[in-house]
């Protein structure tokens, strides 16, 4: 079975479509076989790595959780997309996704649902499908970490960051106790990274204080990020012995080792 991971924070700006795609083809890079899930309407996955967006995921949830149809299901396989990279593969989020994240609360689905409907791509082969996901009032963040075999937060190193960071863990505590979710927090991991500030010292002790050795090593800050943005490339294609991806290599490192 797939190894499932979800990248979440309640606050938007954290870092978190940089840390899927980096972690993703870190371990795609280990030979890893990996697949990517834009839960996020802004579909940035699929923009950041020089693909156009597409509703694949709208597609994904939109289908009904039963055991499906031959046809049903080479129509979900249809919306995986290549990346042009060795193991890497993605299913496309688009504007539509937040369509379906409306019908899923407007129907009350049950928080299983995303876990029920990625189970066809549990069974083939893959080992670690990383999922993208963006603030929401409407549930689909929530039922993306329900999924999760471990969630990752990354945290800016602002103030205003914390308070996401809090909503984040409340969700995940919430499920834990109330909604049977079996998974985990993988680690807290700080991004946007200064060695110089005050502000990020005073951050980074506070949360070692809260969550100790949840606490990932840090990502700094650096220039490169904008790049790989502009040039649909991941921090491993653009500069591969930058401190940056040294950095997200040590990521990867973290979750092989789990």
């Amino acid at each position: 079975m797939s190894k499932i991971i979800t990248i979440a924070n309640q606050k938007g700006g954290a870092g978190k479509t940089t840390t899927v795609l980096s972690l993703a083809h870190g371990l795609a890079l280990r030979g890893k076989e990996v697949l990517i899930l834009d839960f996020d309407p802004q579909g940035q996955s699929a923009s950041y790595l020089g693909l156009k967006q597409e509703p694949g995921i709208f597609f994904l949830l939109m289908s009904s959780i039963k055991p499906l149809e031959k046809s049903e299901l080479i129509l979900l396989r249809q919306q995986v997309r290549g990346t042009g990279r060795t193991n890497l593969w993605i299913i496309p989020g688009s504007q539509e996704t937040a369509v379906a994240q409306n019908s899923l609360s407007a129907l009350d689905k049950p928080v299983s649902y995303i876990r029920d409907a990625i189970q066809v791509f549990m069974r083939n082969g893959l080992d670690y499908i990383v999922m993208d996901t963006s603030p929401s009032l409407g549930g689909l963040q929530e039922r993306a970490i329900w999924a999760s075999d471990f969630v990752i937060v990354p945290v800016a190193m602002e103030f205003g960051s914390l308070e996401g960071l809090n909503k984040t863990v409340g969700i995940m505590r919430n499920l834990k106790e109330n909604k049977g979710w079996r998974g985990s927090l993988g680690g807290i991991l700080p991004t946007f990274y200064d060695d110089v500030t005050r502000e990020t010292k005073k951050i980074e002790e506070d949360l070692k204080a809260g969550f100790g050795e949840m606490v990932l090593p840090p990502i700094h800050r650096a220039t490169v990020f904008r790049e790989c943005i502009a040039e649909g490339q991941t921090v491993f294609e653009k500069a591969p012995t930058s401190r940056a991806a040294q950095e997200y290599t040590h990521l990867v490192e973290q979750v092989l080792k789990r």
